[in-house]
């Protein structure tokens, strides 16, 4: 190979034509050294069998090391990983995209490494590539990992078809890797991600509370909650609430500002927001206020199971119906009882968690 091509990109403002020549090289089976927000790599087509044993060549890697996966988008990840744990679904919520590797159980029979990049510049390449791409950094092993263009192109020159200057890295640092194939995680590397940013991810426990529009019931469950947790203290649980329906952006409603106006409780800054299947599968508890909700939930993501549970399960007063009745459109006395309901039900949930 005589010569690489040099191809200049403003991280600032990518050029869709200088993004398209890098991805396409990548596409065809060629090397091109791209930046990534932590150190510049070397991108290859995974699936091509020549341009991975290139890589291994070029940076003298040993065969037995393999490479961590680069992903242009979150929605790619259960394509390549399996099992996906609680406390990595946190992990990823918290610093994806970003400068943290995890490591994964793969579709095969071992372990994948895989990262989500927060550089605009990566994740166009490979986005328009087409195809999942790994990325080691741009060195011979053993070398010092490249944090801008000039060290990257020093020993690689001539080896690689294309190389992507967009000036130095924004960390300057390697990314941390976790093994999130065991509980709890295990760090593997310290990186641009410090041990204590992730122990106090992992540590949080996280409550979702789920009702219909999000506009009263999980409302009123989360803001006792959460003055439960402040009355007691603690800062070791995210409380989150949202509704199953298409909605969002609501304000709650005036009964339920109301109601919690006279407990102290001021929620007039919230919003709702539709449930998603990144807050389920992030969440150590799920609480749910009818069956409705329930069966909704496990539509969108049946491995969730054994977290849901009906809010009411854990109140004293038991009857045959476990479900929280939407007071929308009733009176205000239906508003204080579903209320009422709710804040012993919480009262339990705060000692469990």
């Amino acid at each position: 190979m005589a010569t690489t091509r040099i191809i200049k990109i403003d991280p600032r403002h990518p050029r869709n034509e200088s993004i398209f020549e890098a991805a396409a090289v990548l596409a065809k089976g060629g090397l091109v050294i791209i930046p990534t927000e932590t150190v510049y790599g070397i991108a290859a087509d995974c699936a091509n069998a020549a341009a991975v044993k290139r890589l291994y060549e070029i940076k003298k890697r040993p065969k037995d090391k393999p490479f961590s996966l680069h992903l242009g988008s979150r929605e790619k990840l259960e394509e390549y990983a399996k099992d996906i744990s609680v406390s990595a679904h946190k992990l990823i919520n918290a610093f994806w995209p970003g400068p943290l590797t995890l490591i994964f159980k793969s579709k095969g029979a071992s372990t994948i490494a895989i990262r989500l990049p927060d550089d605009a510049v990566a994740q166009k390449i490979i986005s328009a590539a087409g195809v999942a791409v790994v990325c080691p950094s741009a060195n011979i092993s053993g070398a010092n990992p490249p944090v801008d263009f000039r060290e990257a192109i020093k020993d690689l020159d001539g080896l690689v078809e294309a190389a992507v200057d967009a000036g130095p890295t924004k960390w300057q640092r390697e990314s941390t890797i976790v093994d999130v194939t065991q509980e709890p995680p295990a760090l593997v590397r310290e990186g641009a991600v410090g041990k204590d940013e992730i122990d106090k991810v992992i540590r949080k426990k996280s409550v979702l509370f789920v009702c219909t529009g999000n506009s009263c019931r999980s409302v009123m469950a989360k803001a006792l909650l959460e003055k439960k947790l402040k009355e007691q203290g603690r800062n070791d649980v995210e409380v989150i609430s949202a509704g199953i329906m298409m909605l969002g952006g609501l304000e709650a409603s005036a009964q339920t500002m109301e109601v919690l106006a006279r407990e102290g409780i001021d929620v007039s800054g919230h919003r709702s927001q539709r449930v998603t299947t990144d807050m389920l599968a992030a969440a150590d508890i799920i609480l749910v206020m009818e069956r409705l909700h329930e069966e909704r939930i496990l539509q969108i993501d049946p491995k969730v199971k054994q977290r849901l549970f009906l809010l009411k399960e854990f109140a004293k007063v038991k009857d045959n119906d476990l479900d929280i009745a939407d007071p929308i459109g009733k009176s205000f006395e239906f508003y204080e009882e579903t209320y009422y309901m709710i804040k012993e039900a919480v009262a339990r949930i705060v000692e469990i968690i």
